[in-house]
């Protein structure tokens, strides 16, 4: 499998990586994807390595740290082939400091993800969202003494908006601290707010893109049509308060696209939708995830071919949303004919 430096870093990650948020299936349902246990995870990691990926992330939210643990026993005794990736900042139990990124805060949250995931180190640590309530220079300065303490290799961010993410940057430009390399972001073929302003950040400042939910938050994996029902026995029954808005008009207008594209290629819907993202700018690694083999060996078929030119370009059409102000002027050519944003 082909793969690409994580941002403006050394680090090699596989353009596919596999998010162990279903791993365990403890806890509320938004931390609670599946209910995948030690041996199917085991099962699922020996396939993802034998094709080729060698990014795993998680959280110690997933499953109140039984993501984590379950990764941990899954990788055992291979530590060394894989680049092993988790988040922190969420609310993972009651007290007041069990949230957040305080230094407090991230010195115990660190100790105890690497105690659940059986390694002494950490390949990419993320933070899961921003913490209004902390310094910057508070939560930049622990994360440096992470790195330089050996506990951490590099450092990432996710669900930051882009002057948060551009702050963080400036600050440890400003002192000389370890800065972000990764941005742990939605991006579908129907969430693409991503491009309007952390991608062009991304591609200034050198801040690659790992992207989660590339299916849209299972409305891309082909199980929809226009015209027919949802199965009764669909996830997204239940996940659909979670996930980010769209009409069903956009929803469908993608699919139909997709529908086109999958029999003239022969793929399934979600493994375009996939290769879709892997050729847009600032990508470094699409995270797959599943609750069983076939999901797996069908999210892993998206990697090693390439869609046209034309197919790329109808799916653009398909999906475009036009963005708010202070966006859209630049997409109209209104202001420069050289629009900072990638097309």
């Amino acid at each position: 499998m082909e793969t690409r430096s994580l941002g403006r870093s050394g680090l090699q990650v596989s353009a596919l990586g596999f998010g162990a948020g279903t791993f365990g299936g403890k806890g509320p349902l938004f931390s609670a994807w599946g209910d995948t246990d030690a041996v199917q995870a085991r099962r699922m990691i020996d396939l993802a390595l034998e094709a080729g990926v060698n990014f795993f992330d998680t959280a110690d939210v997933y499953s109140d740290g039984e993501s984590e643990s379950i990764l941990g026993q899954a990788i055992r005794g291979r530590r060394d082939q894989v680049i092993l990736s988790s988040k922190t900042g969420l609310r993972l139990g009651d007290g007041a400091n069990d949230a957040g990124s305080s230094r407090l805060r991230l010195l115990k949250a660190i100790d105890a993800s690497l105690r659940r995931l059986g390694t002494d180190y950490l390949d990419l640590l993320q933070l899961h969202a921003f913490d209004a309530m902390t310094p910057i220079e508070e939560t930049l300065s622990t994360l440096d003494d992470l790195v330089r303490a050996g506990k951490v290799r590099y450092l990432g961010v996710s669900n930051f908006s882009g002057w948060q993410l551009m702050k963080s940057l400036d600050v440890s430009a400003h002192h000389g601290w370890s800065r972000y390399v990764a941005n742990q972001t939605y991006y579908s073929l129907i969430g693409r707010d991503y491009e309007w302003e952390l991608m062009p950040l991304g591609i200034d400042q050198g801040v690659g893109a790992v992207v989660w939910s590339p299916l849209g938050w299972g409305r891309l994996t082909g199980k929809l049509r226009r015209g027919q029902p949802l199965p009764a026995t669909s996830r997204l029954h239940d996940t659909a308060g979670f996930a980010p808005p769209v009409s069903d008009e956009h929803l469908f207008n993608v699919l139909d696209v997709l529908e086109q594209i999958a029999g003239e290629t022969g793929r399934q819907i979600a493994q375009i939708a996939i290769n879709w993202l892997l050729q847009r700018p600032t990508v470094s690694t699409v995270l797959i995830g599943a609750r069983n083999e076939q999901q797996l060996q069908q999210n892993l078929g998206a990697a090693g071919w390439r869609l046209s030119a034309d197919q790329m370009a109808r799916l653009d059409a398909a999906s475009l949303v036009e963005p708010p102000y202070p966006y859209y002027p630049y997409w109209r050519g209104q202001f420069s004919e050289r629009s900072p944003l990638p097309v």
